[in-house]
């Protein structure tokens, strides 16, 4: 590791009230600026200036994260199982020509790895509660992905050619690449 790269800090210690992780970055190259970022629901990654003073840093901590908790709450949150319904059938009708039966579709809080899972023999169909703050088209992406499992249940050319139905199928996989990477790389910190 270089002589400047940044460092996670121990100290000081983040707001109690955070109603998520907050991860200090001290950084020798910031000298003024300090930046913070959702890195998912659960991580704000708070950057600063290696010499800044702990007591500015908190004050600091504690605004950001006032005005992260603000911006999350403007973000949509868990859509309900209705909503995921009309959802699916609305991407089943403009994909699939209205084609395609489930028995149920609902967000889980255990797919980690994944961003959602379809049992086409049960006719289940699982979307990871990680994307409740994405991008409707993103959500859309993963729903016409796991309908298009409903008929192809691998990833053959078959499916993916179901799945390029979707018009935005690209940036919505590009954003699940980094949303993903996102998540790997806080994991390791």
């Amino acid at each position: 590791m270089c002589a400047h790269a940044a460092q996670p800090s121990e100290s000081p210690e983040p707001p109690e009230s955070a109603p998520f992780e907050v991860r200090i970055v001290r950084s020798p190259r910031r000298k003024k600026t300090i930046s913070a970022r959702l890195l998912n629901w659960y991580t704000l990654e708070v950057r600063a200036p290696a010499d800044m003073p702990d007591a500015d840093l908190t004050r600091a901590v504690e605004d950001l994260v006032q005005r992260m908790l603000a911006k999350r709450n403007q973000m949509r949150r868990f859509a309900s199982e209705e909503d995921l319904e009309r959802r699916a059938a609305r991407c089943n009708r403009a994909y699939f020509g209205d084609a395609l039966r489930w028995r149920s579709i609902r967000f889980v809080s255990n797919q980690h790895k994944r961003f959602g899972s379809c049992s086409p023999t049960r006719g289940t169909i699982r979307i990871s509660h990680r994307l409740a703050g994405a991008p409707d088209f993103v959500l859309d992406y993963v729903i016409v992905h796991e309908l298009a499992h409903l008929i192809e249940p691998n990833h053959s050319p078959r499916f993916w050619e179901l799945v390029y139905r979707f018009e935005r199928a690209e940036r919505a996989r590009g954003y699940l690449m980094a949303l993903a990477l996102e998540d790997d790389l806080v994991s390791e910190g």
